[in-house]
C-alpha cells in the first residue's frame, strides 16, 4: 500500500477479528449469550468503537456497532452473529487507485 493511503482492507480485518473474537466468547460461554452481554464483555473495550455513535445510533436491542473508521459491526439475528459493514464514506483517492 502507497504511503499515505488509507487501508481499509486492514480495517475490515480488524472488524472481522472483532466478530471473531465476539464469536469465541459465545462458543466458550457454552450458552446464550445476548447483545448487552457481548457489549460489556468484548464490544465496549475495544479501541475500534466509536462509543457515543453506538450508544445513539446502534438501536436497543444493540444492533449496530460504530468504529472510529468507516466500518462496524452488524448483528445479523438469522445467524446469531455480528459481521462488518461500512457506514462511512471512502477516501476518493483511494477510489481512484482501484
Amino acid at each position: 500500500m502507497a504511503e499515505g493511503t488509507v487501508d481499509y482492507y486492514a480495517m475490515v480485518e480488524e472488524a472481522w477479528q472483532l466478530s471473531d473474537t465476539a464469536r469465541d466468547y459465545v462458543k466458550n460461554a457454552g450458552r446464550e449469550v445476548d447483545n448487552a452481554e457481548l457489549w460489556e464483555k468484548v464490544f465496549a473495550s475495544s479501541s475500534l468503537i466509536d462509543l457515543e455513535r453506538t450508544r445513539a445510533e446502534g438501536g436497543q436491542p444493540l444492533q449496530k456497532i460504530f468504529f472510529k473508521n468507516p466500518y462496524g459491526l452488524q448483528y445479523r439475528a438469522d445467524h446469531k452473529d455480528w459481521i462488518p459493514f461500512r457506514h462511512g464514506a471512502l477516501d476518493p483517492a483511494y477510489l481512484q487507485a482501484i
